[in-house]
């Protein structure tokens, strides 16, 4: 799979541009603030259906315009696929796919797989659970619809039991039976949540390992932590034995949606413990295993985005992670970065056609 054409009208700082992209890697230079990011971002919005670094999507609107368009032709299992991602304020977005228009943005998500590393993935790291919560759930439903469909049916149950909580509160009043049929909505679904995320990992943190191994030459140990409620405890009975402090809070305390991970570095949290270095070299780690997983369940290839990845990282570790992307396993790839000297040098050395686009 790659994308042949991007082409932007009035998307953030670009009023109307066209790219014709090379199959193999296109490279975006510039000084920050001129918009490689931004190209970069059209093309996750492409697969995705948003934004991956403002989620107000009447942001990504140029200034003082009323609407934007992204429009993406592909190459994909010997078809072309045309997409468009349009948005007028006021109106709702909407995603098309060869002409029609998508009911449900759900149903897009996998269908063009890909992957992102950004300076901004550091979130995963040093923010809440959330993020990392958000990140098992984008990899795995990038292949399993039913996951997806899962999380938003769980998320709904969640939000109607905090309603029903603030409820009691706001009146004075208690009903355990209409409590119980959300708790067991919450544990059916939630069960099922947990047994999916917990085989994920399995699968996914050895490949996590060895990408790190490659990458930091095996000089650390690194490992990552499932935390759940309910690793050693039913859902149901969670929820019944913290119905008193849920009504104190007016809202669900126990749960999948509590789920999260523990990121390490010889044991010890890499958020305190890892240099920026090992922080960086975590993250491009977790991204291409998340890589590789994707390519493994989807049976495609995943576009690559190479966001300003070079900056913070030693030489050595940057030839290590060029030499993995250039290996032919990896598809099409797009990367940004401020430095033209450096990404040419770099890319020269994969011995793979690429176009470099300079956008000063």
């Amino acid at each position: 799979m790659n994308l042949k054409t991007l082409s932007l009208i009035n998307y953030k700082n670009f009023e109307s541009k066209l790219f014709t992209l090379n199959s193999k890697i296109n490279c975006f230079i510039g000084p920050n603030g001129i918009g490689k990011t931004n190209i970069l971002d059209a093309i996750y919005h492409l697969s995705f259906g948003k934004s991956y670094f403002n989620p107000v999507s009447t942001q990504n609107i140029r200034h003082e315009e009323d609407f934007f368009v992204i429009d993406g032709c592909y190459n994909k299992d010997t078809r072309s696929e045309n997409i468009i991602v349009s948005l007028k304020r006021g109106h709702k977005k909407i995603i098309k796919r060869n002409g029609k228009a998508y009911e449900k943005f759900s149903e897009h998500i996998g269908f063009l797989p890909l992957v992102i590393i950004s300076p901004a993935d550091r979130d995963l790291i040093i923010s809440g659970s959330d993020k990392r919560r958000k990140f098992i759930d984008s990899v795995i439903s990038q292949s399993d619809k039913q996951y997806l469909s899962l999380i938003i049916n769980y998320q709904k149950i969640v939000t109607q039991r905090n309603t029903l909580l603030k409820y009691f509160a706001a009146n004075k009043t208690f009903n355990q039976d209409t409590l119980d049929v959300y708790n067991m909505q919450m544990h059916q679904i939630g069960h099922t949540i947990f047994e999916k995320r917990k085989a994920f990992l399995e699968t996914f943190i050895p490949i996590f390992k060895s990408r790190y191994k490659a990458i930091s030459n095996n000089n650390e140990r690194v490992n990552i932590v499932y935390k759940s409620d309910l690793i050693n405890n039913n859902l149901n009975d969670l929820l019944i034995e913290n119905t008193q402090k849920d009504q104190a809070l007016q809202y669900t305390s126990v749960g999948t949606h509590k789920d999260d991970l523990s990121f390490e570095i010889e044991t010890f949290p890499i958020k305190k413990f890892g240099s920026q270095g090992q922080q960086k070299s975590f993250l491009i780690a977790l991204k291409l295993a998340q890589f590789d997983f994707i390519k493994t369940q989807s049976k495609t290839t995943p576009i690559l985005l190479l966001d300003d990845i070079f900056d913070k990282l030693d030489e050595s570790r940057v030839a290590q992670i060029i030499n993995l992307v250039g290996h032919s396993n990896f598809g099409q790839i797009f990367i940004s970065d401020t430095h033209k000297n450096r990404t040419e040098t770099i890319i020269k050395n994969t011995n793979l056609s690429y176009t470099l686009f300079d956008l000063n």
